[in-house]
């Protein structure tokens, strides 16, 4: 710029004072906190993928810095509320733990967009996103009640909040849906990320005749139990045959780019607004994938050609009769659970074995 002015002065002989020239406006400065370390595989490796997305795709218009393995509470409040004080004017906060620090800051700094992501409640500058994981749920369970043995799955669970709810129902009904005897057995961390817990109730599990596992945790950790035990794992998040070669039976993948760049695109001319985005396979949010070398091929076209159906509304994960594990039917045939019932789930289906924990 500079160098055009000297020139342009030079050209006309004179020095005089110049109007002011169009500055480029500084890039959007977007922030991230993730609830667990940036990993090669997970839960937070997933929006980091969806950070660096943003950073292409906007390049020289957004800049993006990220704070990792932040616990939620108190911590959060402290890491979201720096973040907006140092300008950042978009912040991601994934995880269902953020949501209310997110919510306090959030009032402090009213010129800041903010983006809950698993959250629930919104506010003027607060914006909440999710993901039908259960879709994709459905889609392992049917991999995995066509690939049991023993009948028997195991299924590692971080927190009893109706996402995690929302997974394991699906996945028993995945599974029950070609395989009427399965049964799944729960066992709850109250952890996200805790690789040696999770390995442990991995190993407790495969001890009770399982012999192919599902979980809703961050890390890699029950697929490298399952690997070592020569038993079948659901990956989650991510594809994580790199650490299950021969275990994977599939990965559930998450899909958060086309998301935080839409909604960093949508800061930047002026048109972002609250609300709330719920999308799953149709939307691209959630697929299946990584089909591991166990896995017969007329199986993985089982599971795909259902993926297609839950893409073009022809199939619902909680299509009725669906009845918890204590007899209460929920949904008659003939109709689905609607959005609502699905987001406050409190029970386990018929199939689970043991209660939600109070």
């Amino acid at each position: 710029m500079y160098k055009n002015l000297a020139a342009a002065l030079a050209a006309a002989s004179v020095f005089a004072t110049t109007p002011a020239t169009a500055q480029t406006p500084p890039p959007l400065k977007a922030g991230f906190v993730y609830v667990a370390p940036v990993t090669d595989a997970g839960w937070v490796r997933q929006h980091d993928d969806g950070r660096k997305a943003v950073e292409a795709a906007l390049a020289g218009k957004v800049k993006t810095t990220f704070v990792e393995n932040v616990p939620e509470g108190a911590d959060a409040e402290r890491v979201i509320r720096d973040l907006a004080q140092q300008g950042h004017k978009l912040i991601f906060t994934p995880s269902f733990g953020y949501m209310e620090p997110t919510l306090k800051v959030a009032k402090d700094f009213p010129d800041v967009k903010f983006e809950s992501i698993t959250g629930y409640k919104t506010a003027p500058n607060v914006a909440v996103a999710n993901a039908r994981y259960y879709e994709g749920r459905y889609l392992a369970g049917i991999a995995a009640g066509r690939m049991t043995k023993s009948n028997v799955a195991g299924y590692v669970a971080g927190f009893p909040i109706p996402e995690v709810l929302q997974g394991i129902n699906a996945f028993t009904l995945g599974m029950r849906s070609v395989n009427p005897k399965a049964q799944v057995k729960v066992v709850w961390l109250n952890a996200w990320f805790d690789p040696p817990k999770e390995r442990d109730a991995a190993m407790a599990l495969f001890n009770q005749d399982v012999d192919v596992i599902a979980f809703h945790t961050a890390s890699t950790a029950v697929m490298a139990a399952a690997q070592e035990k020569g038993k079948l794992a659901v990956a989650y998040h991510s594809d994580m045959r790199k650490t299950a070669p021969d275990a994977q039976l599939v990965a559930v993948t998450h899909h958060w780019g086309d998301y935080y760049t839409r909604r960093a695109r949508a800061v930047l001319d002026g048109t972002w607004k609250s609300g709330g985005v719920w999308g799953g396979v149709k939307e691209g949010m959630v697929r299946v994938e990584g089909f591991g070398p166990k896995v017969p091929a007329a199986v993985q076209q089982e599971v795909l050609a259902r993926q297609k159906d839950i893409a073009a509304g022809k199939l619902h994960p909680f299509a009725g009769p669906v009845v918890t594990n204590e007899g209460k039917e929920i949904t008659p045939k003939g109709s689905a659970m609607t959005d609502p019932q699905i987001l406050d789930m409190n029970f386990l289906v018929s199939g689970v074995q043991g209660k939600v924990p109070q």
